[in-house]
């Protein structure tokens, strides 16, 4: 392995054991929990987790109308995967595109009564999925403990978050 270039390579700083147990059940419930939400909307309402979150963005936005930049940085996409995504939602008539009014070089996402339904429809079952994996096994405690976590590393992964 070759030095950085500013001098010696620092040594990692290695978990302990008490940090690596949490490290471990952090990442298994990184993995396990998308897959399990996903598998119940693609169930119940034939839409990917990300194409839910699109959904629902879209859904809590003012005029239920978002530019596709202002939704690709909420839902962590890029614009190549959301264009294509919104593609796919468009076909099945729950969003359209527009030119922005107030910006010609923009393009925004509007969210169709259709899609509005589906979110309507679909978003029982996600919160149900939600409360049965996560809020029915924790304490009021947890949740509090829970709450505070996910904000601070969330604000060390991204210091300025989108999500409405």
């Amino acid at each position: 392995m070759q030095q950085p270039a500013n001098g010696p390579a620092e040594q990692p700083r290695w978990l302990d054991g008490t940090e690596l147990e949490a490290w471990m059940a952090l990442a298994e419930l990184m993995v396990k929990l998308p897959a399990a939400l996903d598998a119940q909307l693609q169930r119940d309402a034939e839409l990917t987790m990300f194409e839910y979150f699109v959904l629902s963005a879209l859904s809590m936005a003012q005029g239920r109308t978002m530019r596709m930049s202002a939704l690709a940085a909420i839902v962590n996409g890029s614009l190549s995967r959301l264009s294509n995504v919104v593609k796919r939602l468009e076909q099945r008539e729950w969003v359209r595109r527009e030119r922005c009014p107030d910006n010609g070089r923009y393009t925004n996402v509007v969210l169709t009564e259709a899609g509005w339904d589906l979110v309507v429809a679909s978003a029982p079952g996600h919160v149900a999925a939600v409360r049965h994996f996560i809020f029915d096994v924790l304490t009021a405690e947890q949740v509090a403990a829970l709450t505070q976590i996910g904000r601070r590393i969330g604000q060390r992964v991204d210091p300025d978050p989108q999500w409405p």
